[in-house]
């Protein structure tokens, strides 16, 4: 694990610290502090990050400032606050977990844990940002038919026909879209109100027709499961 921790009191900074290295102990592989979030902007643009730990008022900085651009990279973001009101916002913006002030070490553990399972967080993601010449671009979730994993990244189709690469993975977006979305193969997650008709080929082979005309594959396991839902 490679984990930034942007945080401007230093005395939690230690607190996240300690807890972090006695939580994860050897599969930690870095564990950074930054407390400015110019410095945390740059870091993040220059390095590898499984995890970013996010204090939302950075000696009077927003923390959403970076919570915007953080939503397009690859890694997962836990946010650590006392401003328990902006926890909904956060949430709609991808967050994993939001971990109000004060906290324990089982409390923070807990949150460590939705990295490893596939938990859905209980509040709605509702933009997806992508990286769009330059600059990062909030995406609808609403906008969004289906998503396809491409190796590290995924491709998200979009209702008006665009498509747009996300660098998060398929595994990382399904554990923070709804249960309006379903997995319903090793490379897709499609929302189900998008399928128009599900099919048997040849071959034993389960196909879901999308409204929009697309032909998404259904995996042999999944199959049941997305029929009995889709009715």
């Amino acid at each position: 694990m490679k984990i930034l921790i942007v945080e401007d009191e230093s005395r939690i900074a230690k607190r996240i610290e300690r807890m972090t290295r006695e939580i994860y102990g050897d599969t930690l592989q870095s564990l950074t502090h930054i407390n400015t979030l110019n410095e945390a902007l740059n870091f993040i643009d220059n390095n590898t990050l499984d995890l970013v730990l996010l204090d939302l008022n950075l000696n009077g900085e927003d923390g959403f400032d970076l919570l915007t651009s953080a939503v397009s990279h690859s890694f997962h973001t836990i946010v650590i606050s006392a401003y328990k009101d902006q926890a909904i916002t956060a949430f709609e913006y991808g967050v994993l977990d939001f971990v109000p002030k004060p906290f324990n070490q089982n409390r923070l553990e807990q949150a460590f844990n939705r990295m490893n399972v596939r938990v859905r967080t209980t509040t709605q993601t509702k933009y997806l940002g992508v990286k769009t010449r330059q600059r990062i671009q909030l995406i609808p979730v609403e906008e969004v038919i289906y998503i396809k994993g491409a190796g590290a990244y995924t491709e998200i189709f979009l209702t008006d026909g665009k498509k747009e690469l996300h660098d998060k993975s398929l595994e990382k977006l399904e554990q923070l879209l709804s249960s309006s979305f379903e997995r319903i193969h090793k490379s897709y997650l499609v929302r189900i109100s998008e399928i128009k008709e599900i099919k048997v080929a040849s071959g034993s082979k389960y196909l879901a027709e999308l409204k929009n005309g697309a032909i998404i594959p259904i995996g042999r396991t999944k199959y049941k499961d997305i029929k009995a839902r889709w009715f």
